[in-house]
């Protein structure tokens, strides 16, 4: 009793499904689909905060654990680089075992690792701190490439993207929070011991947080709906298993010109928002001593008008599917944003960096569920876990030499020169955005199939 009728279209797609039984063809929604939304959405927020946790306050934990500001950038890069080498058996056991299972894996490696940080408390054990770390990147390997394939197997083609962004949103509101929270519970306090009982509230509460939601997931998140949400998702289940090989699925992916300059300039895109992220607090404390919580306000800023921006676009998508266009014209946008923060920052006005950071937060991270949505159009009918993943792995590489290259830059030449570089890979991923074709593979089934 559990469902909702899709509006419009054939009542069968035997046809078009080369002979599969009605039954596998009934396309209905399930009410289900918005709890294993809401529960994704809440565990992904819950490890993208324990990303940034030590980086809005990059300062603090700097004197806290006696390590260089370098060090404490290798907590936020140890995600991506983590990320790199299991994408590829992370996404082979999202085709091979479903969304339970990396469902499970994501949610009880990001409890895991929010305990291990709580063996952390003491100065001298920074090394512990970082096997926390390292586990809650292993939980993001994960989290990173479900949200269009969650989207895609519990959505019907008229919320497809809106689900897809509300799905990314978890995972920014969990920075926003990561830029917000520590900040406010971590006073800049002289006293190690008075400084560890802070750090103690917050990484208790986290695994508090992370561990009633791995318990969530082990109750309420289900496989797949009793039935496809959309025709295009039943012409996939109705696939033959023996078809399927992810290896393939890979090659076709990397044969794919239209997709491989997606990956790039997706690459390059969010390369740039993470490299911002990790520095943000470098950048504003080298140019307001003393805001460690308008600096963590500002990463709130960027990324509150960034999942205004990743909604809109979402709905936009569904009423228009207009994906190359509005692809390119965010990515303009987020060019012209970095380019404004970067000659505002140093004016000596804080609030203007709140309204420029803001402008820039409403395009880049908004540009976010665009790729992933992009990606599954360009490439269905094949897994958007394997396309999702790749695009990542791009954001991974990029945001690692983004981040070193930002922060070496800084050092020696000022936050500038380091935004500058972020200005000039923006321009580029514009330039090769307007070569990307719209081949929108996945909207030519939905129509095919409604006529037949």
């Amino acid at each position: 009793g559990m469902v909702l009728q899709e509006p419009a279209g054939a009542p069968s797609l035997s046809a078009a499904a080369g002979g599969v039984g009605d039954a596998a063809a009934e396309v209905q929604l399930s009410r289900l689909r918005w709890a294993v939304l809401l529960l994704f959405s809440s565990y992904s927020l819950c490890n993208a905060f324990q990303w940034i946790q030590y980086g809005s306050i990059n300062n603090v934990f700097v004197r806290f654990y006696d390590v260089s500001p370098f060090a404490i950038d290798w907590l936020s890069m140890s995600y991506m680089l983590i990320y790199i080498p299991l994408l590829f058996p992370v996404a082979w056991l999202l085709d091979k075992r479903g969304l339970r299972l990396i469902a499970l894996a994501g949610s009880a490696l990001n409890a895991m690792g929010a305990w291990v940080k709580l063996g952390s408390l003491k100065p001298h054990l920074f090394p512990v701190t970082v096997l926390g770390q390292v586990i809650c990147g292993l939980a993001q390997v994960f989290i990173l490439g479900m949200p269009s394939r969650i989207a895609s197997v519990w959505f019907g083609s008229q919320e497809v993207s809106t689900a897809c962004s509300i799905a990314v949103f978890g995972n920014q509101l969990g920075i926003a929070a990561g830029f917000l929270v520590p900040p406010l519970l971590i006073p800049n306090v002289e006293d190690v011991e008075k400084l560890a009982y802070h750090i103690s509230i917050m990484f208790f509460m986290t695994a508090g947080v992370a561990s009633a939601l791995f318990i969530l997931v082990i109750i309420v998140f289900k496989e797949k709906p009793p039935h496809p949400p959309s025709r295009a998702q039943a012409l996939i289940q109705s696939r033959p298993t023996v078809e399927y090989s992810y290896t393939q699925s890979i090659l076709r992916l990397l044969r794919n010109a239209n997709f491989l300059l997606l990956m790039l300039t997706y690459g390059l895109n969010v390369g740039c928002f993470y490299a911002l992220s990790t520095l943000l607090n470098r950048m504003v404390i080298h140019h307001y001593p003393g805001e460690e919580v308008n600096a963590g306000r500002i990463g709130l800023t960027i990324i509150l008008s960034g999942m205004v921006g990743a909604l809109i676009s979402g709905i936009w998508l569904d009423k228009t599917k207009t994906y190359k266009q509005t692809t390119l014209v965010v990515y303009i946008m987020s060019l012209v944003g970095m380019i404004v923060y970067t000659f505002t920052l140093n004016l000596g006005h804080i609030w203007v960096v709140f309204v420029t950071a803001g402008l820039l937060g409403f395009f880049m991270t908004g540009y976010l569920p665009l790729g992933f949505e992009f990606a599954a159009e360009l490439t269905y009918p094949e897994s958007e876990g394997t396309s999702s993943g790749l695009l990542n792995v791009s954001a991974q590489i990029f945001g690692i030499a983004f981040t070193i290259s930002q922060g070496q830059i800084m050092d020696r030449f000022g936050t500038k020169a380091g935004n500058l570089l972020l200005c000039s890979v923006l321009f580029l991923g514009t330039v090769m955005t307007a070569f990307i074709k719209a081949d929108l593979r996945r909207q030519k089934a939905n129509l095919e199939n409604e006529q037949t």
